[in-house]
């Protein structure tokens, strides 16, 4: 049950304009993807006057139903045909088909026509790509889901894609990281149209967190796939998870390796993409988030068993690589005893 006593919002002291949000669907669309992002204005709709309010409508190549990526059915208010208007947002949601699927010619020609028009547009999750598709994010700042960042920064090169945020606001382009993070980009969009109380009541209603602590990768492992043991890579790889308490730095690696200091270097940028310092880091981030997760034990004590020298060195790390506290962590991924 949402409390409504906090009333309407008012600009200038006169009604607002009923907004229209056209929400882009396809086959096998992640369900979540269009759930969350109307039932934030839906729940928003509850404190406005009839004037003021989001009329929410799914957009598709037809009105023919279409299966979501949980088996559930959706049916199109409007067919692209039907569709050609000017909205006040334009959402294309993700689906986890869409980053290897060719494009959809007629949706791209309806986002180029259409979805520009819009006072905003975007997407959730993986409908970065149907935008890219469509030419809409050539220079532009997007985000998408942690897991296809990587794709869709190779797919669309002259995209800035920012893989560890939950949600990017590029002028009129906005995009969401993955899945539930449609719920944190909608929230604030309610809060740019109707101000920050109402978006925050419309989080309390729903029982989710207004503003998210902290970016995406807290959600996502740092560490990359192994290396062939064989390897120099491989060596070092499996050396620093197995010693972590050590002091690891790039000339011990390179012993490891039995490599010089500059050819590991060298081999991490060019294989990996990261330096070894980096890779050392992740490892003991990771470990740490495991333990953070798993038990009980005192943030000291955490510290010294992934490698950091202190408590303070392994939360600036934190802050650094997740945009979260440690404690924030713990509380955040706590498994439940």
């Amino acid at each position: 049950m949402i409390d409504k006593s906090l009333g309407p919002a008012k600009k200038g002291g006169s009604a607002m304009a009923i907004r229209e949000v056209a929400l882009v669907i396809f086959d096998g669309v992640q369900a979540l993807d269009v759930a969350g992002p109307l039932d934030v204005f839906t729940a928003a709709n509850d404190f406005l006057p009839a004037q003021d309010r989001y009329r929410c409508l799914l957009v598709a190549r037809s009105r023919t139903p279409l299966r979501s990526s949980n088996g559930m059915w959706m049916t199109a208010d409007l067919s692209f045909d039907e569709a050609c208007r000017s909205f006040h947002t334009v959402l294309v949601a993700g689906g986890q088909r869409l980053p290897d699927s060719p494009p959809d010619e007629a949706m791209s020609a309806w986002l180029r026509r259409w979805g520009v028009t819009a006072d905003r547009y975007g997407s959730i999750c993986t409908g970065a790509f149907a935008l890219g598709h469509a030419g809409l994010l050539d220079g532009r700042t997007v985000t998408t889901h942690w897991l296809c960042s990587a794709k869709l920064a190779e797919t669309f090169p002259a995209a800035n894609v920012e893989r560890d945020r939950i949600y990017a606001r590029d002028d009129r382009l906005v995009t969401s990281a993955g899945v539930t993070a449609g719920i944190d980009l909608t929230l604030a969009l309610v809060g740019e149209d109707h101000g920050s109380a109402l978006s925050l009541a419309c989080a309390k209603g729903l029982v989710v967190v207004a503003q998210r602590q902290g970016g995406q990768s807290q959600f996502s492992p740092l560490l990359l796939p192994p290396s062939d043991a064989a390897t120099p890579l491989g060596k070092v790889q499996a050396y620093v998870m197995e010693h972590l308490g050590e002091s690891l730095p790039v000339e011990r690696l390179a012993e490891i390796a039995g490599v010089s200091a500059r050819s590991i270097a060298r081999l991490f940028v060019r294989d990996l993409g990261l330096t070894p310092h980096d890779f050392v880091e992740g490892v003991r981030i990771d470990h740490a988030r495991n333990l953070l997760e798993a038990t009980e034990s005192p943030l000291k004590i955490v510290a010294f068993e992934c490698g950091f020298a202190s408590p303070d060195q392994m939360r600036s790390a934190f802050q650094r690589r997740l945009r979260i506290t440690p404690v924030r962590y713990r509380e955040s991924f706590r498994m439940a005893g």
